[in-house]
Order: structure tokens, then sequence, then C-alpha cells
């Protein structure tokens, strides 16, 4: 490796791993949402729901920062194919990490359900009411949230394929590693 590491800004990491837990657990309450009948699926549906939307503004607002303030350079030394592959990766999870929350936000207006957030915090309808396109929005979103897990499993194997076999900093340039070792941060 050749020259300072450059990051990501505080702002993007903070973001980065803030969405990564928040997904993480989104997926799991997902999962236990559909295979449980028991009391706890209330709960877990209003916790899905919540954090969905949440979700949701937080991609928005991490694709402005992004859009603002860029992103580290791959490798010079990375080959093209592995150069497409993760801009096509990237555009892909900032994709699903919007289209997600709403699918399921028309999924419930089609099913006429109230999208209540905490409190009187309710959401308004975004699509009539609607059996048949309540299916078609809930088989799109249980299948793009399997292939949004995919997605963030390859997304995972890339970053410790670069931090652990390449070693080309950029895994370093999501974590503090780099600051750590005195690397400059971007600006």
């Amino acid at each position: 490796m050749t020259g300072p590491i450059q990051t990501f800004t505080l702002l993007q990491r903070a973001l980065h791993w803030v969405m990564a837990a928040c997904i993480l657990a989104m997926l799991f309450i997902g999962v236990g949402m559909v295979s449980t009948v028991g009391p706890e699926y209330l709960s877990l549906i209003t916790t899905h729901k919540t954090l969905g939307i949440a979700l949701f503004a937080l991609a928005l607002l991490r694709l402005g920062v992004r859009a603002r303030s860029g992103a580290p350079p791959l490798p010079a030394d990375l080959p093209q194919p592995l150069k497409l592959a993760a801009t096509a990766s990237h555009y892909l999870l900032y994709a699903l990490m919007i289209a997600l929350p709403l699918i399921g936000w028309g999924m419930l207006s089609a099913s006429a359900y109230p999208i209540v957030l905490f409190g009187p915090v309710r959401l308004p309808a975004i699509l009539p009411q609607s059996d048949a396109l309540r299916t078609i929005l809930w088989h799109a979103h249980v299948y793009l949230a399997l292939a949004f897990f995919a997605l963030i499993l390859l997304h995972l194997a890339a970053a410790l394929f670069h931090g652990l076999v390449r070693k080309d900093g950029v895994l370093a340039s999501m974590t503090t590693a780099a600051l750590r070792r005195g690397d400059v941060p971007r600006p």
C-alpha cells in the first residue's frame, strides 16, 4: 500500500455503522415476525414498521451526505471487474435501503393498516386499499429482503477480503483503524 489511507467522514462512518446495526436488527425482526403467531407478533411488527421508517430517513440522509462528501477512491491496483462490482453493489445497497421501506409502507397502505410510528404519530397511506396490490408488494418485500440479506453478506465478505487479504485500506476507510495508525482522514 502506498500513501495514506483516505477515510470516509466521521458522519459517513457513524451513519454506516448505526444503519448496519439497525438493518441487521430489522432482518432478524422480520424473520421473527413471519415465524411467530404468538403475542410478541404485534410488538415485532410495530418495531419493524418504526425501524423501517427510521432507516428510510437515515438512508436518504446518508445518500445526501454521500453526494456531498463523496467517497475515498478505490485502490488503483484493484482489477476493473472488482471496481465495477463494488460500484454496482453500493448502488444496489442504497436502492434497497430506500425501496424496502417504501414497499413496506405501500403494502401496509394497500392493506388499509394504520402506520403508527409511536403514540399519535401516523404516516399517511401512499397507495389505495387493494388486496391484489398488497399481495404483490408483500412478495416483493420478502424477496427483496432476502436479496438484501445476500447482498449484505457479499458486502461483508468484500470488506473482509479487503481488510484481511488485500490489506489495501478499503476496510480501514470505514473504520477507525486508519485513524489509530495515524493516517490522515479525508477532509
